[in-house]
C-alpha cells in the first residue's frame, strides 16, 4: 500500500536529539517519553514538531501510546534501504565517495526518510516513526540487520541521520533498545545531544546506567568526529510514594544497608564525567521523580491527557518540572530556584529594552542580586560577582549612591569580595558604606552595626587583629546595651570576638568567650542548633590549642553525632568534623579510634568525592598513619600502594605528591624487613627530586614554585640524613650544602644543616669528610654573619675530638 508523504519543511534553527534509556526493561521509559512528546507537541500554541523513534525493536511498543496503528515501514526499513544504498555507493570507484560525512549524506538524499513517519495526533505536531513494518518476515529481517557492519560500512551515518531529523523537529525523542547492546549503543552514543537515563531504584538498574553513561561520555571524548557535548539527565521512575523510609534509603543511600543511593551515584558520576569540583542535585531530585500511580499500572495510558489538573501530586506536573531542565538548557545540577531566576531576569532584561523605568529595572536588580546570593551559596563566586554589580549599578542609578537597598547590595558585594580574597576591594566599600550609614542613620543602627561586624571580619583576614577587635568590641557593647546579653545578635557578635582572640593566641579569653556562648545558644536554641554547634567547634578548637584534648573529644563526639544525624555521613561539614575529632583521638594516642574514623572518611570521601580526589588521598594517607601505628603493617601498605598508584597515574612520577607517597611506602617496606625494595623507592626518590631540583616548573605560579621545591629539598634532606653513616651519603650531603651556599639560598642551606651537622659530629666519620663537612658549615656560618652560631659549632668540634681520642684510649687500655 502506497504511504502518504508528509511535507515537513525545515525549521530556522536545528533542534534537539534526546535519546531516552533504561538498562532494565519495566522502568516505564516508553511511558516517560511518550507523555513528554505530547506535552512538548503542545508548546507554544500546539507549534512545536516533535517527533518519536521507537527504536526498541526487539520489543516495540512506543506506538500503543496512540490511535494511529497503521502498518508502515519504521526504523528498521529506513536503514535496509541505507544498507542497500551503501551496497550500491560501494560498487562505484572509490573516489566518487569522498568524506564519510560525504557518503553518509548521499545515502540519505537517496532515501524519502518522510515516508517512514507518521502523524499521531491532529491536535498537534506529533510524529512517530515506528520500529517497523510487523509483518511475518519483520523477525527474521530485524536479526539480520547487523548494526555493526553498517557503522563500520559508514561511521557518519548515524550522526547525519539525526542532523536531518533535527533540522524539521525542534525535539527528537529516540525509545532506546535497553541493556548493552549495539543498537543501544548508537541510541545512546551516536545520536542524542541530551540523554535522559531512566531508571528504577535497584542495584542492576544503578549500576547498568552508570556503566552506559560512563562509556557514551569517554566515546565522545575519545574520539575526534564525535567530539559533541552530551548532557545528562537522570529520570527516577516508579517511585513508591507512599513509603517515605525506602524512598530517603535509595535517594540518599545507607551505608548501614550497602545502599548506595542513587542521589550520591549521579552527582560522583556527573562531577567526574564533566569534571567538577562538586555537584548536588538535591533540588533536582526534589522535583524529579515519577511516581508509581495504580491508575498508569496497566495499560498504555498517557497521563498528561488523563490528570491535566497538573497538582503536586500529578504525573503531569512531575514531566513538566523535568521539562524546566531539559528543554531549558540547564544541567541537573541548576537549582529550581536558579531556572526560574534566569527566566524572570531574562524576560526583565527583554521588557528594559523595550521600557526602561524604575518599575522593570528595580525588580531586576532585585532578582540578579537574589541569583547573586544563590551563587555565593553554592561557591560559584566568579558569576556571583559578575550578577552582584550588575545589581549594585542598577540600585546605584535609579535610586543613588546612598539609598539604603544600594547600602545593602554594596554590603552583600563586600562580602562576595571577602570570600574571594579580594580583601582591599571588600574593605574600601564596607568602609564607604559605614561612613554613609552613621551619618544618615547613626552609629548604633543595627544597620551601622552590621556593617561595623562585617569590616572587622575582613580586618581579621588581613590580620589586622587590633583595629577587628576594636570594631568588634564597640558592636558587642552597643548590642550588649540596645538588646541585652543574651539577644542572638550579641551572641553572634560575642562569638566573632572570640574567634578573633583565638587568632590572636589569647586562649584562655577566648576559651571563657566561647564557653559563656556555647551555655548561652544551647539553653535559648537547643545543643543541636546549627549556631551552637558553630560556637562548640570553636571551643574545640581553644581547647585543642592549649592540650586540653579530653574537653576537646568530648564537644567533637557531640558534633559529629548530630551532623551525622541530621546531614549526613558524607555532608561537607560532618567531613570536617570526622577529620578533627580524628587528629584529636591520633594526638592521645587512640590510634584504634582515629583508624575507624579515618575508614569511615575514605568511604565517604569515595563516595562524594571519587577514588582519586585529593581529598579521598589525603584521608586514605591519614588512615595508613593509623594501620602503622596499630601495627596492621600489611593493610598500611595495601593503603599506600593504592595511593601511590593514582599519584603516580595522575600527576606523573616526578610530582612531589607521588615522591611523598614513595617515601611513605618506603618506610613501611623498611618496617617489613624489606630493605631492598625499600632502598629502591626512596632512591627514586631522591632521583626524582634531582630532576624537580634542577629543571624549572615552568608556568607555575612562584610561591607554588618555591613551596615544590622546598618539598623536594626537605625529601632529599631526610632519606640523605637516615643514611648519613655512609661516606657516599654523607658527602652527597656536604655537595648539596656547597651548591646551596654558592647559590646563596640561606634559608635551604639552614635546613640542611640541621641534617648535617649531628652526622659530622657523630663519631667513626672519616676525617677528611668531617674536615670538608666542617669547612661548608663555617662558611655558611661566616657569609651570614652569625658569630655565635661559629663560636658553638667550634666547641662541639672541639668536645666531638675529645670524645673521639677518649674513645680511642679507652681501647688501646
Amino acid at each position: 500500500m502506497e504511504c502518504q508523504r508528509l511535507s515537513l519543511p525545515p525549521l530556522t534553527a536545528p533542534g534537539e536529539v534526546v535519546t531516552f534509556y533504561s538498562y532494565k526493561g519495566g522502568t516505564g521509559r516508553t511511558m516517560a517519553l511518550s507523555n513528554i512528546a505530547v506535552l512538548l507537541a503542545r508548546r507554544e500554541n500546539a507549534s512545536v514538531p516533535v517527533l518519536m523513534l521507537d527504536w526498541d525493536m526487539e520489543a516495540p511498543g512506543l506506538h500503543h501510546y496512540f490511535e494511529q496503528h497503521e502498518e508502515r515501514p519504521g526504523v528498521l526499513e529506513f536503514f535496509e534501504a541505507c544498507r542497500q544504498q551503501l551496497e550500491r555507493f560501494r560498487l562505484e570507484p572509490a573516489s566518487r565517495h569522498g568524506s564519510d560525512e560525504a557518503l553518509a549524506q548521499r545515502v540519505l538524499d537517496a532515501i524519502d526518510w518522510q515516508q517512514y513517519v507518521v502523524r499521531v495526533d491532529e491536535g498537534s505536531p506529533l510524529y512517530l516513526m515506528r520500529a517497523g513494518r510487523f509483518d511475518t518476515s519483520y523477525s527474521e529481517r530485524l536479526a539480520q540487520m547487523r548494526w555493526d557492519q553498517l557503522f563500520d560500512a559508514c561511521p557518519a551515518l548515524f550522526r547525519c541521520f539525526a542532523d536531518t531529523l533535527a533540522a524539521h523537529f525542534r525535539y527528537v525523542l529516540v525509545d532506546s533498545r535497553t541493556g548493552r547492546t549495539d543498537s543501544a549503543g548508537i541510541c545512546t552514543t551516536l545520536l542524542p545531544k541530551k540523554l535522559v537515563v531512566v531508571f528504577t531504584p535497584n542495584r542492576q538498574s544503578l549500576e547498568g546506567v552508570d556503566a552506559l553513561v560512563t562509556r557514551a561520555i569517554e566515546y565522545r571524548r575519545s574520539h575526534e568526529d564525535e567530539q559533541r557535548p552530551l548532557l545528562v539527565y537522570p529520570l527516577p521512575s516508579r517511585i513508591e510514594m507512599g513509603d517515605g523510609a525506602q524512598r530517603a534509603e535509595w535517594r540518599r543511600g545507607d551505608a548501614q544497608k550497602s545502599i548506595a543511593g542513587f542521589q550520591p551515584m549521579f552527582e560522583r558520576l556527573l562531577r567526574v564525567s564533566y569534571g567538577l569540583p562538586q555537584i548536588a542535585l538535591d533540588s533536582y531530585f526534589d522535583e524529579v521523580q515519577l511516581q508509581q500511580t495504580k491508575t498508569f499500572a496497566y495499560g498504555e495510558q498517557l497521563a498528561v491527557r488523563i490528570d491535566q489538573g497538573g497538582d503536586r501530586f500529578s504525573l503531569t506536573r512531575t514531566f513538566e518540572a523535568f521539562l524546566h531542565w531539559l528543554t531549558g538548557g540547564y544541567f541537573p545540577w541548576q537549582s529550581s530556584r536558579e531556572i526560574h531566576l534566569l527566566a524572570a531576569i531574562n524576560e526583565a532584561q527583554n521588557a528594559l529594552l523595550l521600557e526602561p523605568g524604575r518599575a522593570v529595572a528595580l525588580p531586576l536588580a532585585r532578582d540578579l542580586g537574589r541569583l547573586g546570593e544563590l551563587y555565593r551559596k553554592d561557591g560559584r563566586m566568579a558569576q556571583a560577582l559578575d550578577v552582584l554589580r550588575q545589581s549594585v549599578e542598577i540600585r546605584a542609578r535609579m535610586l543613588g549612591e546612598e539609598h539604603v537597598d544600594t547600602l545593602a547590595a554594596k554590603s552583600g558585594m563586600a562580602r562576595l569580595l571577602r570570600q574571594l580574597d579580594k580583601l582591599d576591594e571588600a574593605r574600601l566599600l564596607e568602609e564607604e558604606v559605614i561612613r554613609i550609614r552613621e551619618r544618615l542613620q547613626g552609629g548604633e543602627h543595627p544597620d551601622t552595626l552590621a556593617a561595623k561586624a562585617c569590616l572587622a571580619q575582613t580586618l581579621v583576614l588581613q590580620h589586622d587583629h587590633v583595629a577587628a577587635l576594636h570594631l568588634q568590641d564597640a558592636v558587642l557593647a552597643s548590642y550588649t546595651q540596645l538588646l541585652g546579653a543574651e539577644h542572638p545578635l550579641s551572641l553572634a557578635a560575642m562569638d566573632s570576638r572570640a574567634i578573633t582572640l583565638l587568632q590572636m593566641e589569647r586562649l584562655p579569653q577566648a576559651q571563657a568567650l566561647l564557653d559563656t556562648v556555647v551555655t548561652a545558644r544551647t539553653r535559648l536554641f537547643g545543643a543541636e542548633h546549627g549556631d551552637t554547634l558553630h560556637s562548640k567547634l570553636a571551643l574545640a578548637q581553644a581547647l585543642v590549642r592549649q592540650g586540653e584534648l579530653e574537653g576537646a573529644r568530648q564537644l567533637l563526639e557531640a558534633v559529629l553525632q548530630v551532623q551525622e544525624r541530621r546531614l549526613g555521613m558524607d555532608h561537607s561539614a560532618t567531613l570536617d568534623t570526622r577529620d578533627r575529632l580524628a587528629e584529636v583521638l591520633a594526638r592521645q594516642g587512640d590510634w584504634a579510634g582515629a583508624r575507624q574514623l579515618y575508614e569511615n572518611q575514605v568511604a565517604a570521601r569515595e563516595r562524594t568525592l571519587g577514588l582519586d580526589h585529593q581529598e579521598t588521598l589525603m584521608s586514605q594517607r591519614k588512615l595508613a598513619e593509623a594501620l602503622l601505628r596499630r601495627g596492621d603493617l600489611d593493610a598500611a601498605r595495601s593503603v599506600q600502594e593504592q595511593v601511590l598508584e593514582v599519584h603516580a597515574r595522575l600527576l606523573g612520577e616526578d610530582h612531589l605528591d607521588t615522591l611523598h607517597s614513595k617515601k611513605q611506602l618506603a618506610g613501611t617496606l623498611q618496617q617489613q624487613g624489606e630493605s631492598e625494595a625499600a632502598r629502591l623507592l626512596e632512591d627514586a626518590v631522591l632521583s626524582g627530586s634531582d630532576r624537580l631540583l634542577n629543571g624549572r616548573s615552568g608556568g607555575m605560579p612562584r610561591p607554588q614554585e618555591e613551596s615544590m621545591l622546598d618539598g623536594a629539598r626537605h625529601l632529599q634532606q631526610t632519606i640523605l640524613a637516615e643514611r648519613a653513616t655512609e661516606p657516599d651519603t654523607l658527602g652527597s650531603m656536604i655537595g648539596m650544602l656547597q651548591d646551596m651556599i654558592e647559590r646563596e639560598q640561606y634559608h635551604q642551606a639552614g635546613e640542611l644543616v640541621e641534617h648535617l651537622k649531628p652526622c659530622l659530629l657523630r663519631p667513626g666519620v672519616p676525617g677528611r669528610l668531617r674536615k670538608r663537612g666542617m669547612g661548608q658549615l663555617k662558611r655558611l656560618y661566616k657569609q651570614q654573619g652569625d658569630l655565635a652560631a661559629l663560636l658553638a659549632l667550634q666547641e662541639d668540634e672541639v668536645l666531638a675530638l675529645e670524645g673521639a681520642l677518649s674513645e680511642a684510649g679507652i681501647g688501646q687500655r
